[in-house]
């Protein structure tokens, strides 16, 4: 289970990176929210535990138990809509267990990138069979379906964005990708259009008024775009090299009180304000620096496996790190993703560096093939 590596093949750039991600995030966490400044601090010792174990072990051997994870993830997803499961402003996404909180949701996108990466390796003839595709879409259905009931929209986007990274990976037909693109993107639109015409079988009431507030943020300017509309003016207010790290400016949008939630979701406001454009850069850099040495290691793994879950994980990062910043930027309607490395949260945090430890694996692997 535990193999021999030549420290040499070892990613030490991949690691260092996200380290110093963590370590700005950490930062910003204090600034936000002191209180949790040293529950981040721990959950990044035991992240980097947790990568640096994953990372000397065997992927292949992990991923045999692709179904015990399936359905693991199936039964922790089913507790949140448990008496077990607790809520937090209309949402029930979390779990108490034995005093211990935790997010099934956040778990959920390793532990599938995990089985998918193991159930296409072991049927790989059938990628470009329309059936098996199919059968892979009905396999996401049951945890999509749990994590909207939560309700969780941004989450489910999540999955079905490093879902279709995995299939496109996993090389499916290009009739498929087509037929694919052809009925999302109308539907996009359809769903906007549901919300502006005000009636939608579909989406929540709060669904519905996130996307009126990002079309028309002046109409709800003291509601559902209220944050955002903060958020973009902290961002702004930062200039180039913001106002100083944990400023106690009496002008700060953060110190004002204008931004709630400040450690999590606008994350990016609190960068954005006290490190201003070069700190807000530095942070969009490593992510996509992140997300791209992913893709490059999938490029280079020695099977399947390796490719499915080194790019599930650049998928993950690159698309959550751009739909968070997104919406702290107004470019996107508010989705409640956190910023990867950096939004205070140790499941989203545990999961990711364990993803990391992962593709570490991979990487190392693809040298002894």
């Amino acid at each position: 289970m535990i193999k021999k590596y030549r420290i040499i093949d070892y990613d030490f750039s991949l690691v260092v990176m996200v380290i110093a991600l963590t370590i700005i995030g950490i930062m910003a966490i204090n600034s936000a929210e002191p209180s949790f400044r040293n529950k981040q601090i721990a959950g990044l010792v035991m992240g980097i535990v947790l990568m640096v174990f994953i990372s000397i072990l065997d992927y292949l051997f992990i991923i045999k138990l692709y179904f015990v994870f399936y359905i693991l993830n199936v039964v922790i997803l089913a507790l949140v809509l448990s008496p077990l499961g607790s809520s937090t402003n209309g949402a029930q996404r979390w779990i108490n267990l034995f005093g211990v909180t935790f997010q099934p949701s956040e778990a959920a996108k390793i532990l599938l990138i995990l089985f998918y990466a193991q159930f296409i390796m072991k049927y790989k003839d059938k990628i470009k069979n329309f059936g098996f595709v199919v059968i892979c879409v009905g396999l996401l259905a049951i945890p999509l379906g749990l994590v909207y009931k939560q309700p969780d929209l941004s989450t489910c986007i999540m999955l079905l964005l490093i879902f279709s990274t995995i299939m496109f990976v996993s090389g499916i037909s290009w009739k498929i990708v087509v037929a694919v693109l052809s009925v999302a993107v109308p539907t996009v639109f359809f769903v906007i259009y549901s919300a502006v015409q005000g009636e939608s079988s579909f989406l929540h009431d709060y669904q519905r008024r996130r996307i009126l507030a990002w079309l028309h943020p002046e109409d709800y300017a003291n509601s559902d775009a209220y944050q955002t509309l903060n958020s973009m003016m902290a961002i702004g207010s930062g200039q180039l090299y913001g106002k100083g790290y944990n400023t106690n400016e009496i002008s700060s949008v953060l110190n004002s009180g204008f931004i709630s939630e400040s450690q999590t979701d606008f994350i990016f406001a609190v960068i954005g304000e006290e490190f201003g454009f070069v700190g807000a850069c530095l942070v969009i850099v490593l992510i996509m620096v992140i997300a791209m040495k992913c893709f490059m290691i999938a490029m280079r793994a020695g099977n399947r496996a390796g490719e499915i879950i080194a790019a599930g994980v650049g998928a993950w990062i690159g698309f959550q790190g751009l739909l968070n910043i997104g919406v702290a930027t107004g470019v996107m309607p508010n989705t409640g993703l956190p910023l990867p490395f950096v939004s205070y949260g140790l499941t989203s945090l545990l999961s990711i560096y364990m993803g990391v430890g992962f593709v570490l694996n991979v990487r190392l692997q693809s040298h002894k093939q």
